[in-house]
């Protein structure tokens, strides 16, 4: 079986669940990858067969998405193009992870599709809901369109949703603490952080930030480049995690058994639901990073609260079912002599 694996380059989460994916459908089939967007700091570390531009979102710098520059980038023609040039009908599936190119070509040439990501997990009905009518939410439906749906989330609301894949990195991490805070906060320019931050001087900082290529140390504060060693060791050794309302980075912190405290990006539905999830577990939750949100971040600190959670490791297992319809030969058992 040929399968195209389409991967959503905006943010560091789909590529990081990827690296867990890819593995394991190579040996399931012929595999291609397809990357569309830049917007991320990670290196795939396999080959990919087809490197698009897709249809990209710009972070901001003060807590949600440019959608100004994200509309200059947005060149429909050049989007058709590569949905158009695709050779779609090469493949016998596509697997897609709220990738828009791949997702259109297979609809307009009727290939089978699987779409597998986080997004359709916050379009569940099951799932917790935040606001009404809302542009987003038209978007995370019909951006990357397909009939099969399965989506990951931090619990497993009903049977078409399975809890986070965990990267091997993460769960083979022994975790202690050194007292510092980890923060990754993507859609704040980290002068902001700082801002906010320094006003708690009792505790050491580890700011992850994509605005800097190299260490920048001021007092109590630490600015790192975003490095996947770096962030797993700080987050590994951290007293707390204070991140975005994403998907990867929360799961990870709850599986390491870390605080966590969220900021959902500012008009942005999906991180909206995320951190309503979060919320509901238990998880501290703000409306945004500013001054006055000091003293509950300072409450935080002092806290106790970890939330208990079971992620076990059942990606093989998710596969194998999503894709035993679609092989063309029935698979027998192995019969034991």
């Amino acid at each position: 079986m040929k399968i195209l694996y389409a991967i959503q380059g905006t943010g560091n989460g789909h590529l990081t669940r990827a690296k867990e994916i890819i593995p394991l459908l190579q040996e399931k089939g012929e595999l291609d990858i397809l990357v569309s967007g830049n917007e991320n700091n990670l290196e795939l570390g396999f080959e990919v067969t087809y490197n698009l531009k897709g249809l990209n979102f710009t972070f901001g710098k003060n807590g949600g998405i440019d959608f100004y520059t994200s509309y200059k980038k947005m060149k429909l023609g050049r989007f058709y193009k590569e949905i158009k040039n695709l050779p779609i009908k090469n493949y016998d599936l596509v697997i897609n992870d709220f990738e828009p190119i791949s997702a259109w070509a297979a609809k307009l040439h009727n290939i089978n599709i699987i779409s597998l990501s986080h997004q359709n997990a916050v379009l569940d009905k099951a799932s917790p809901k935040t606001g009404k009518f809302n542009i987003e939410k038209l978007i995370l439906k019909y951006y990357a369109p397909a009939k099969e749906r399965f989506g990951f989330h931090f619990s497993s609301y009903s049977s078409t949703i399975f809890t986070p894949i965990i990267r091997q990195k993460i769960r083979q991490k022994r975790t202690i603490n050194k007292g510092h805070i980890t923060v990754y906060l993507p859609a704040y320019h980290h002068d902001k952080i700082i801002k906010i931050l320094s006003k708690i001087p009792i505790v050491k900082w580890h700011i992850f930030s994509k605005n800097t290529t190299k260490l920048i140390f001021q007092k109590n504060i630490t600015i790192f480049p975003v490095s996947e060693f770096d962030f797993i060791k700080s987050m590994a050794s951290s007293s707390g995690v204070l991140c975005g309302a994403g998907f990867e980075t929360p799961a990870e912190a709850l599986f390491l058994n870390k605080r966590l405290m969220v900021i959902p990006m500012k008009n942005q539905y999906e991180q909206q639901c995320n951190a309503l999830a979060l919320k509901e577990m238990g998880v501290h939750t703000l409306s945004k990073l500013s001054r006055k949100q000091v003293p509950k971040i300072a409450k935080w600190i002092h806290s106790e609260t970890t939330i208990k959670v079971s992620y076990e490791d059942t990606t093989e297992d998710i596969l194998d079912a999503l894709l035993l319809p679609f092989y063309k030969e029935p698979i027998l058992p192995t019969i034991l002599s």
